[in-house]
């Protein structure tokens, strides 16, 4: 017997839209991390906040369908190395490539732009990455006893918690009671003498509670002296200013420490690292053994989690090349991971980041090349997974 479906009542429409839809949510997804590199190298990216949106081009989705052209004669063969939608054989294979000669007849690819924030760009990076689960959050926190609110009076402590106030206010209700006393005995209430006694000192009572602190910390060293033009400036900015974004949006509890250099380096705050211009000669060891400075006063290697991560041309003065090498040596001994970008490098002579690998063996040395300002998303790619599957 044939059963039939009755759809007077709950007629099922086919939405013929929702593959277009998949489609072009695909093709959306596609162009974003095809221009990860072209953004986050971006000047405008450093110190945006999460709701700042970019601009990503996508080209328009057609339907598949027959067209005429031009019948050529003869049967074209490609190369091998032709990629989905190339068109092999064509007469005028430079059509459509960007910066043509002169102004061309064919009909150009339709072109709109979508608009994503910096929020939703680090939901990309995190799936372009294929990292481990980061719910685990690897980094915990250190518990210390710190001092807290004062909590009421006592009558022992030590000096520096003594509550003047408190004190005058007990002896002089004691002062008041006295008097009182004298006068309902008849007595003359005149004290010409009246002394501070033991039972009116008082002192704050200080109630001590656990207090979290991270027990991570970054510390970002950059190189900004003369032969870091502007250009390098802004790329290690942007490698910086992404790591740091990431790093925070993942992990709670992340400790953060900013170091510029010349010949000489100081320790500056945040907005100085992204924003501030300096000019001068390189000394990498000054910037290297700050950072030795700063983690043997503050971050003990027994308790925290350490990761130096470190940016310049990779030019240096000569005289200061052993110094160096010997520096990050000491860092990657104490630190889970020591971190090396060396951007946009001099073609002309030996730069560092062929010294330290020459130099350095210790895994936890991980260095990357920035030669174009496209290879930043690569570089940031690398730094970021030998970081985070570090301790798996």
């Amino acid at each position: 017997m044939a059963i039939f479906r009755d759809n007077t009542i709950n007629p099922v429409e086919h939405d013929r839209s929702i593959e277009d839809r998949r489609r072009h949510r695909q093709l959306v997804e596609k162009s974003i991390k095809e221009n990860l590199g072209d953004i986050l190298s971006e000047e405008s990216i450093v110190g945006e906040t999460k709701n700042k949106k970019f601009k990503i081009p996508i080209r328009g989705i057609k339907e598949y369908q027959f067209v005429y052209g031009s019948n050529n004669k003869g049967v074209a063969t490609g190369t091998g190395e032709e990629k989905r939608g190339d068109k092999i054989g064509s007469a005028d294979s430079s059509s459509g490539k960007k910066g043509n000669k002169g102004a061309g007849n064919s009909e150009g690819d339709d072109v709109y732009e979508t608009e994503i924030t910096l929020e939703e760009l680090m939901d990309y990076i995190v799936e372009d990455l294929d990292l481990p689960n980061l719910d685990k959050k690897k980094y915990s926190e250190v518990i210390t006893e710190s001092a807290s609110r004062k909590r009421g009076y006592q009558r022992h402590g030590i000096n520096p918690r003594l509550a003047k106030k408190k004190t005058v206010m007990a002896k002089t209700a004691r002062k008041q009671g006295k008097k009182r006393a004298l006068k309902e005995a008849g007595l003359d209430t005149e004290l010409e003498r009246f002394p501070f006694r033991e039972d009116d000192i008082r002192y704050y009572r200080v109630k001590t509670k656990p207090k979290k602190e991270s027990n991570a910390v970054m510390i970002f060293i950059m190189d900004v002296s003369g032969s870091m033009d502007s250009t390098k400036k802004y790329l290690a900015r942007s490698f910086f200013f992404v790591l740091s974004t990431f790093i925070k949006r993942k992990y709670n509890n992340i400790a953060f420490e900013f170091i510029s250099h010349t010949t000489v380096a100081k320790q500056v705050n945040e907005y100085e690292f992204f924003h501030k211009a300096e000019s001068g000669g390189t000394y990498i060891s000054s910037g290297l053994n700050l950072a030795l400075k700063l983690i043997e006063e503050k971050y003990s290697p027994d308790v925290w989690n350490i990761y130096p991560v470190y940016a310049s041309d990779g030019d240096n003065w000569s005289e200061d090349n052993e110094r160096a090498i010997e520096s990050v040596k000491k860092l990657c001994e104490i630190s889970n991971m020591f971190g090396y970008a060396e951007l946009l490098p001099s073609t002309y002579s030996t730069t560092m980041y062929y010294r330290f690998n020459k130099e350095i063996s210790d895994k936890k040395f991980v260095s990357v090349i920035v030669k174009e300002k496209k290879n930043l998303w690569d570089a940031l790619k690398l730094m970021l997974s030998k970081e985070l599957r570090e301790d798996e």
